[in-house]
């Protein structure tokens, strides 16, 4: 069983719609906290780290949402 966390940033109100994750021995996954049964990414380990670094230039939601299309 894993051991899912929510972001620091969650709180009430907008901090419901969040991502979870859970650090494994070979990688990390991330999951939508509001469909927690629903499709998981897997980062191989030392990957979630590069993919976090990318997300930073994005100033919000939005802004990463416009560029995934």
């Amino acid at each position: 069983m894993d051991n899912w966390r929510k972001s620091s940033y969650s709180g009430p109100g907008d901090g419901n719609d969040c991502v979870e994750i859970a650090t494994r021995p070979t990688c990390t996954a991330v999951r939508d906290s509001k469909a927690p049964a629903g499709a998981t990414l897997t980062f191989p380990a030392g990957a979630f780290s590069a993919f976090l670094d990318g997300v930073k230039t994005y100033s919000t939601v939005t802004d990463f949402a416009r560029f995934r299309g």
